[in-house]
């Protein structure tokens, strides 16, 4: 049975998914109550007895965008035999998939935490969390590719998670901005060229000469 003030024929799940696109393509600040709402075809008070509060219909979209499909972009691409080929790819399936026509552009849990206003902490430390779990699967890949031999042991994983994580959010908000697809696969074949300097702990200057790193840490 519906509860009080829903409509006799509401579809809880299809409702979710539009709230999900419109937290997807304005962000959690952009979207009101009112355009939830409005967009679902329910009143605020519905909309409260069906999810609660705004904070918890955005905490479910969100696990509605992480749970769309088998497996992500990223998921699938990090199970490429090197660790080289997986990040590449994890780069690469991620830009099509931010830029396919049929879906929002850009990751939802990139974009929808931009410009959030003072009082709204613990959407951002929620955020803050779903982008560091990739991370923390890139990290992985990495450190596995150095124990299967394919990075060298001096390889500073955390920066090169560090680093390629902050590419593909780059690539996020690149796609918000309507860059074409040749665009982002320059951005990606330039990320790739620093791959050997990153591997081995240093990074290129200008005049070619190697300078070893000595910072450590995550961005």
């Amino acid at each position: 049975m519906p509860g009080r003030g829903r409509p006799r024929q509401f579809d809880r799940t299809a409702a979710l998914r539009t709230a999900m696109e419109l937290f997807w393509t304005h962000g959690y600040a952009g979207t009101s109550v009112s355009l939830l709402s409005n967009a679902i075809g329910i009143t605020s008070t519905s909309l409260y007895a069906a999810f609660g509060s705004k904070e918890a219909i955005f905490r479910e979209a969100v696990e509605l965008y992480n749970a769309s499909g088998t497996t992500s972009p990223t998921d699938n691409a990090l199970t490429a035999p090197s660790a080289r080929q997986a990040v590449e790819s994890m780069l690469r399936d991620n830009a099509e998939a931010y830029l396919h026509p049929s879906t929002p552009p850009g990751c939802m849990v990139v974009l929808s935490g931009l410009n959030l206003p003072p009082g709204e902490e613990r959407i951002s430390h929620h955020l803050t969390e779903c982008r560091g779990e990739v991370y923390d699967k890139v990290l992985h890949r990495l450190e596995q590719g150095v124990a299967d031999g394919d990075l060298p042991p001096e390889a500073d994983t955390t920066t090169m998670a560090s680093y390629y994580v902050t590419v593909l959010h780059g690539l996020s908000i690149q796609a918000r901005d309507g860059c074409t697809r040749a665009t982002a696969h320059a951005v990606i074949d330039g990320a790739m060229l620093a791959w050997e300097g990153l591997a081995h702990g240093r990074h290129d200057v200008g005049d070619g000469e190697h300078v070893p790193r000595t910072d450590q840490g995550t961005a």
